[in-house]
């Protein structure tokens, strides 16, 4: 399909701000369970909280981009028995709730007695808000049939894995940014581990749609199935919306290199930083790592909606 910029931009921004926002709940949650309460983590906490809620709604105003009526979005909310899109956008603004909550906790200098088991509360809500939301996301593609590439198990994965590592990414950079050497070498460490996971299941991916392609034939496409459909003249003798739109050619030769470039800057991402670690830099070692990782997410992005096929193809 021909790739949104409006879209690509929406999944890789709002994944990373979901991503943040669940580690954010769970960090809470934790040290608050637990009774482990620090004063010098509220600052990060609190900037946490406000980069991902301003990366989570730039994606998602973004997102606005690609509709043909954007004033009409509102409908959006009122289909969330049947459209993972309704629930995408219900769970997220359900998101907000807990974060409001988390930031004001935060904000009042809390804890005590009654302010910790509300606030872990709130954080667990928070990460499971998110994350949910992120998952909406990812069943948007997941769900539709007419395009076989989205409907691979593994697609709802990566997307949580994406939107995780990333956000895992943005908080570890807050950290060393606001408190200081906190472990840098842990940090890239688990980035890295991740990381690779996530290039691993990105690779199996693309073998397994690569290897299946398209199913069907020119009759399934036009609701013939076990027929057999001949054409002696094209459809159409020029460019439409759907050969625009569900037919978007990437070269083979251009794709493979793509993939390539987003599985090393994902996977170089906490391998800059291990660099930059070395020449006494953690805080930028971490950021430049995010960076790396948010790029590579641009770039798979943006392959996974121009290498997606619709079966309508067939019949084209």
């Amino acid at each position: 399909m021909h790739p949104a910029l409006s879209v690509i931009l929406f999944t890789t921004l709002s994944g990373a701000g979901y991503g943040l926002l669940v580690w954010l709940g769970v960090s809470v949650a934790l040290l608050n369970l637990r009774g482990q309460v620090l004063p010098a983590l509220t600052g990060v906490q609190l900037a946490a909280l406000a980069l991902g809620l301003v990366l989570s709604t730039a994606g998602l105003l973004l997102s606005l981009g690609h509709l043909g009526k954007p004033l009409r979005s509102w409908r959006a909310f009122s289909q969330w028995r049947t459209s993972w899109l309704s629930r995408e956008a219900v769970m997220a603004i359900a998101t907000v709730l807990p974060a409001l909550l988390v930031g004001a906790l935060l904000w009042r200098g809390m804890p005590g007695p009654t302010a910790t088991p509300l606030l872990a509360i709130a954080g667990i809500m928070l990460a499971l808000f998110a994350l949910a939301t992120v998952a909406c996301t990812a069943m948007i593609y997941a769900s539709l049939k007419p395009i076989p590439a989205w409907r691979h198990p593994l697609v709802v994965p990566v997307y949580l894995l994406f939107a995780l590592l990333t956000g895992l990414a943005l908080l570890f950079a807050l950290m060393l940014l606001m408190l200081g050497d906190q472990g840098p070498e842990t940090m890239l460490l688990t980035l890295a581990v991740v990381a690779c996971l996530l290039v691993a299941l990105k690779w199996l991916y693309w073998y397994e749609t690569d290897r299946d392609g398209l199913p069907g034939s020119r009759a399934t496409a036009i609701g013939l199935p076990g027929r057999e459909a001949t054409v002696f003249e094209r459809p159409h003798t020029e460019a439409n919306y759907v050969t625009r739109e569900m037919a978007f050619q990437v070269a083979r030769t251009h794709a493979r290199w793509l993939r390539i470039g987003a599985s090393a800057l994902v996977v170089g991402g906490p391998l800059l930083g291990y660099l930059l670690l070395a020449a006494g830099s953690p805080a930028l070692a971490l950021a430049a790592a995010a960076a790396l990782m948010l790029a590579g997410a641009f770039v798979e992005r943006w392959l996974f909606f121009a290498q997606a096929r619709h079966v309508v193809t067939l019949y084209y």
